[in-house]
């Protein structure tokens, strides 16, 4: 299972975050920021074709389910706190990193209790525009002072506003999924309605 080529790609993705976050802290710019921003961008790509690879090949596995968020919650939350640590952004532009990281934190708990529960949670149109967004955004801040300016903005200052912009987009989709949650935890805890309920026994007969 390991040998599948889908799970090396994720296992790939793994490794590769502290080769960016190495690259980002230890390699002088601006070929630290370049350097660090291609390995970004390997591991962004692995996120799409580990998936479709999958799909494609009917290699879908357990262990693939279980990698591919841990890859991606780990690349995340190791780049926001690697960018910090190089100033990319401080101050309130630290908000909507923190709301990044407590979305992801809490959909991972509604995902293991919903599992637990043999309930899914699927992905919704509004999540993948985020992540879209949180990639770009990413990127642009790897690149940092190294990057060109764009028209009044400099690379910085677009991935900051990429930032913003996909911390409003998980505010949105977190509530979404938070709420799914909580519906299927008011049934569960509803004595009328939960696993244990005894089946109305209808209508009374005529007489």
């Amino acid at each position: 299972m390991l040998t599948q080529l889908p799970n090396l790609l994720t296992l790939s993705r793994i490794a590769a975050i502290p080769v960016v976050v190495c690259l980002m802290l230890f390699v002088e710019a601006p070929y630290g920021n370049w350097w660090a921003f291609g390995v970004y961008c390997y591991a962004s790509i692995t996120d799409f074709f580990d998936g479709y690879l999958a799909r494609a090949w009917e290699q879908q596995s357990s262990l693939g389910r279980f990698l591919d968020p841990i890859a991606d919650k780990l690349l995340i939350s190791a780049l926001l706190l690697a960018l910090v640590g190089v100033d990319r952004f401080s101050d309130v532009h630290i908000l909507p990193a923190a709301v990044i990281l407590c979305r992801e934190i809490l959909v991972s708990g509604l995902r293991e209790f919903l599992a637990s529960a043999r309930v899914g949670l699927p992905v919704s149109t509004l999540a993948k525009w985020k992540t879209t967004v949180q990639i770009l955004a990413l990127g642009f801040l790897i690149v940092g002072p190294a990057g060109p300016d764009f028209g009044p903005l400099s690379t910085t200052e677009v991935g900051v506003y990429g930032l913003w912009i996909a911390a409003l987009l998980t505010l949105v989709t977190g509530f979404d999924y938070l709420w799914a949650g909580l519906r299927h935890i008011r049934r569960e805890d509803d004595p009328g309605t939960g696993p244990g309920a005894t089946p109305s026994a209808g209508p009374p007969d005529p007489a």
